[in-house]
C-alpha cells in the first residue's frame, strides 16, 4: 500500500510554476479549465496507485 507524498518533491518548484503558468497564458477559462482537466488526468495515469489518487482526492478536498 502506497502513500501519498505531501512533502516538497520537486527539484526546481519555481521553474515548474513559471513554466505552469507559461502554460495556462493567453487561454481563456475554459481552455484553462480543459488544460487542467487533461494535466490532471495525465499525471493520474502515471501514477496509477488508485490508494494514492484516492488519498490525493481527499487531501485536495480539505479546506484550510
Amino acid at each position: 500500500m502506497s502513500a501519498l507524498n505531501t512533502k516538497a518533491n520537486i527539484s526546481t518548484p519555481d521553474e515548474f510554476y513559471a513554466e505552469l503558468l507559461a502554460a495556462h497564458e493567453g487561454l481563456s477559462k475554459p481552455e484553462s479549465d480543459a488544460f487542467n482537466a487533461r494535466l490532471i488526468l495525465l499525471l493520474a495515469n502515471h501514477i496509477g496507485d488508485r490508494t494514492v489518487l484516492s488519498q490525493a482526492l481527499r487531501a485536495a478536498a480539505l479546506k484550510d
